[in-house]
Order: C-alpha cells, then sequence, then structure tokens
C-alpha cells in the first residue's frame, strides 16, 4: 500500500470522532485550518475589539488574586505590629511582646500548606465542575473561613483560619490563570495571564496601605480590621461570576460542542457563523490531537510521554519565581531601617516598592509582544543575577556605613523593578500556555505547588541567613541568590522554549515532534498534517534567541 494513503491509529480515531459529531473530516480541517490563520493575522487592539467580553470576564475571575496579594502582605506585616503581638504572643523581659519565630514560622507555613491542599483540589474540581462552579464554591467557603481570622481567641485558632483560607487561595492561585489562557486568542494571551501578576501587586498595595492606616489605632481592632475587610471581595464577586461564561475549551473536553459554540459566540464579537464554526473546530481538532498523542486527563498523565517534559518546563519556570532571590526582595525596608530610614518611613518606601511592581508588570505587556517570553524571561533572570551579585558585594562593606545599607536598599528597588517586569509575569504566561489544553489545569496546579514547596523553604532558610543569632550575613545573602539565580539562567536557556505567537495545536505538534526548546521560534508547525502534525525548521525567519 502506497505510504501516503496509510492512516495510522491516531489519526483514524480522529476521524471517527470527528464523524461521531456530525461533521464531515475533511470540512472540520479546512474550518480549523481557517481559524488558526485568523488567530496569527490578529493584533493586539483588534483582539481587544473583537473579544472585549472575554477580557472583561478573565479581568473579573482574576480579580480573585487581588484577596491572595492582600492576605499575603497582611500576615507578615503584623509580626511588627504592637497590637497584635500582644494579643497572640509572649512578653519579653523588656515588657515588650513578640510572637515566637516557630509560631512565625508555623503561621507562614500554615497558609502554604492550605493552599497545597487547595492547588491539589482545584485540578480535580476544574477538570469535573469548571472553573465557574469552582470559584463560585472556593469563593462561599471563604467568606466563613474568615471568620476564623477575623474572631480568633488564640494562635492556635489562628493558625486553622490561615490553613483555610490558604485552600481558597490555593484554588484561585490557578485557576484564574487557566481560564485566562483559555478565553484568550493568541494576540490576547499574554496580556491577561501577566495581569494576574498585576492582580498580587495590586492586593500587596491595598494591603499595605491598609495596614498604614491602622499603625495608630489603638486595640484589637487594629488587626481585626484588616482581616474582616477580606470580607468585601467574595460576594461582589460571586455576583459576576454567576453570570461569567465557562470556558469554551472545557465545554469541548466534556462533549457539550453546542454549548461550546454559543460560549464562543458570548466571548467573539460581531462574530459570523463561520466564524464561530471555524473556531470551535479549531478546539475539537487540538482536543482530538491531543488525545491521539496522550489520552489521559490524570495527574499520572502530566508524566507521561510528551506531557512529561511539559511538566518539567511549567513547573521549572514558576519554581525560578522563588529561586532567583525573590525572596530577598522584600528585605528593602530592612535595610533602609538599618540605614537609620524611620521605621513609618519604610513603610511607606514599601509601598512605592508595589508601585514599581505594577508598573514594571504593565511594561512586560509590550516587552512580551516585541521581543518574546523567552528572551524576556532569560534577560530578566540574567540582570537579576548581576543585581544580586552586586548587592553580595555591598553586604562586605562594613554595617557602620550607612551610604552601604541605603544603596542596598535602592538595588533591592531596582531589583523589584526588573523582576515585575519580566520574571514576575512572563511566568504566568508560560505556565498557562505550555500545558496541553487537556491537562492545563493538572500542569499548572503541579507547577504551583512546586512553586510553594520552594516558597516553604525560602520562609525557613532566609531569618538564617538574616538573623543576628544566625548566620547574620545581611547583604552577603546576594552572593548565594546569585549563584541560585545563574543556575537559573543556564536551565532556562536549554530548557525553556518560546510560545509566542503559537496557537495551542501548533505547540502541541512542536511538542510532539520534541523540537529543543531553543529551535521552538525557528520552527514551524502544522497540526493538520497527520497524526503527529510537521516541522520545519524556518530559514529566513530566525527570531534571535
Amino acid at each position: 500500500m502506497d505510504e501516503s494513503k496509510k492512516v495510522d491509529a491516531g489519526e483514524a480515531a480522529f476521524l471517527e470522532t470527528v464523524k461521531r459529531e456530525g461533521t464531515e473530516a475533511d470540512n472540520l480541517v479546512a474550518d480549523a485550518r481557517a481559524a488558526t490563520e485568523a488567530e496569527h493575522k490578529l493584533t493586539l487592539i483588534q483582539g481587544l475589539k473583537r473579544y472585549p467580553k472575554a477580557v472583561l470576564w478573565s479581568l473579573l475571575i482574576s480579580t480573585c488574586i487581588i484577596m491572595t496579594g492582600f492576605d499575603v502582605v497582611l500576615l507578615g506585616s503584623f509580626y511588627g505590629l504592637p497590637q497584635f503581638n500582644e494579643k497572640y504572643g509572649v512578653q519579653l523581659p523588656d515588657g515588650s511582646y513578640t510572637i515566637k519565630t516557630a509560631w512565625q514560622a508555623g503561621l507562614s507555613n500554615g497558609g502554604k500548606i492550605g493552599e497545597i491542599i487547595g492547588l491539589s483540589l482545584n485540578g480535580w474540581a476544574m477538570e469535573r465542575f469548571g472553573c465557574r462552579k469552582t470559584s463560585i464554591a472556593a469563593l462561599s467557603c471563604l467568606m466563613g473561613f474568615i471568620a476564623l481570622s477575623v474572631f480568633a481567641q488564640n494562635i492556635q485558632m489562628l493558625l486553622v483560619g490561615q490553613i483555610f483560607c490558604g485552600c481558597c487561595f490555593g484554588v484561585f492561585e490557578t485557576l484564574t490563570v487557566t481560564y485566562a489562557a483559555e478565553l484568550a486568542p493568541v494576540s490576547l494571551r499574554p496580556v491577561l495571564t501577566a495581569y494576574v501578576n498585576l492582580c498580587w501587586v495590586i492586593g500587596q498595595i491595598i494591603g499595605s496601605g491598609t495596614l498604614r492606616g491602622v499603625l495608630d489605632m489603638e486595640g484589637q481592632i487594629a488587626y481585626r480590621l484588616p482581616f474582616a475587610l477580606q470580607w468585601v471581595w467574595p460576594l461582589p464577586l460571586i455576583t459576576g461570576i454567576i453570570f461569567a461564561p465557562e470556558s469554551p475549551w472545557w465545554l469541548v473536553r466534556k462533549g457539550n460542542t453546542e454549548q461550546a459554540r454559543r460560549t464562543i459566540g458570548r466571548l467573539f464579537s460581531k462574530a459570523t457563523d463561520d466564524e464561530l464554526d471555524n473556531t470551535l473546530a479549531m478546539m475539537i481538532h487540538t482536543n482530538e490531537f491531543e488525545k491521539s498523542v496522550s489520552a489521559g486527563t490524570a495527574y499520572v498523565d502530566c508524566f507521561k510521554g510528551v506531557d512529561r517534559r511539559r511538566t518539567e518546563i511549567a513547573c521549572g519556570v514558576w519554581m525560578i519565581q522563588n529561586l532567583c532571590g525573590s525572596a530577598f526582595m522584600g528585605y528593602s525596608t530592612f535595610f533602609l531601617q538599618q540605614a537609620g530610614v524611620p521605621v513609618s518611613a519604610s513603610f511607606d518606601l514599601s509601598i512605592g516598592q508595589y508601585g514599581l511592581g505594577m508598573f514594571g508588570t504593565i511594561s512586560s505587556w509590550f516587552l512580551m509582544a516585541k521581543i518574546g517570553r523567552r528572551p524576556l524571561y532569560w534577560g530578566g533572570l540574567t540582570i537579576l543575577a548581576i543585581l544580586l551579585f552586586i548587592i553580595g558585594g555591598m553586604g562586605s562593606i562594613p554595617r557602620s556605613n550607612k551610604g552601604g545599607s541605603y544603596a542596598v536598599g535602592a538595588m533591592l528597588l531596582i531589583y523589584t523593578a526588573v523582576y515585575d517586569a519580566t520574571v514576575g509575569p512572563v511566568c504566568y504566561t508560560l505556565v498557562s500556555e505550555i500545558p496541553s489544553t487537556r491537562l492545563r489545569a493538572k500542569t499548572v496546579v503541579l507547577s504551583r505547588i512546586a512553586y510553594n514547596c520552594v516558597a516553604i523553604i525560602n520562609a525557613s532558610i532566609m531569618p538564617i541567613f538574616l538573623n543576628t543569632e544566625s548566620l547574620n550575613w545581611g547583604a552577603k545573602v546576594g552572593y548565594f541568590w546569585g549563584g541560585m539565580c545563574t543556575l537559573c539562567v543556564v536551565w532556562t536557556y536549554f530548557r525553556c522554549p518560546e510560545p509566542r505567537g503559537r496557537t495551542y495545536g501548533e505547540l502541541d505538534v512542536l511538542f510532539a515532534n520534541k523540537v529543543s526548546a531553543r529551535a521552538f521560534a525557528q520552527t514551524d508547525a502544522d497540526q493538520f498534517a497527520g497524526h503527529d502534525g510537521a516541522v520545519a525548521e524556518k530559514v529566513a525567519q530566525t527570531v534571535p534567541q
């Protein structure tokens, strides 16, 4: 038999599934190809005009992350609040109060453990119930769990509240970016996914501003009020999400193609019937292509075949957020205080630091569109490594030199601006684009769990590095993080690919054909050329890596 007429088992399964859907295979492939070509031609401005509702719904659900950023700032800052320490801490010989180091670690890591539990549940719940129902359930539970923190009578009750609230926050940490990735066309993906990072920063700014406002309050209201303000978010969000569309990719995976088509119509402004059919065909074709390569949707399938590499990349880019020295980022106020800056002024500077983060995240939208994900991520890490080594060098200056402490604080502010323009937001885009559509929710969950595990380690080692009773390295810890960041630079160069401008089907083809990370940008991919698609290296249009 002529080789060109053979149809492998995967392609045969795809054709059979298509026929069961009542659509001719040739027509579906032609429609899917047309939708793919249309996505490639769609510019950012055109995407905003044609998918305004997709943008608005994505922004709404991403707002859940603002609550998480708000909560993260609260607990760490409460350790310096006398009213909080008097209620939950122990009295020192000088009459002041403090939270024991063990309890500080327990409260901080308790929230992280709760997030890991919530992340694990979210991977299962999103695939079973969809993004919309899962987010509503998590928000409803959060309203009850917040009460544990607001009315905690002892530190043990406060720990329980942090763990339970952490479960809900863990859901939002991955659901938001997954939902954004599945609603957006190619041109809007970097903006909507990186917006999740902006929501983190907005939450931290609101939290810092709230804490600045309660510094002069007397009694328990100083810490109970910030906890209670978390009740502001869930009810309005639930009200909005009730009317939000479900992910059309999830509906296709569940076989509900008619509802998926109606949902696309809700997201795609003034779309013609042909455009709706073409977009739906692209989703069906991509789903069946992925099934022919890897049929499973369980957690274990993330570690099989081509998906194992995709899971490694997603976990790697999110772990790097903690491995590149970001744990050092929040200590700029510490070094400024060493230089003699008043506590209140250093607190104001921390708010300014988050403002730099906002500016950096917004600038990343344009940088990703201009130079791509991989160069921006790798270049950002390279600059961060250099900054960390400079900070380490400044740590060798005698601490009596106030100018050295000012310089360290300033360098950490520069570090924040670079981080939030590169590694911080680009990570969210990469972890949402790299997984296959069928395993996206679970792959993103696994990568966030890996992130949290490193975060727990960081929370444990940073006090040892800086505590005067332990290593007392001060700014010299920049050498350690500079070395770690250098390792991240090397890993990124060899393992992190460039997904810019690719549809999910094209990414499937590149991974199925085991194209190296450094060759992703120079390789054309055709998902309509059989079971494994087809790849061809570009010659004239090489994108520098």
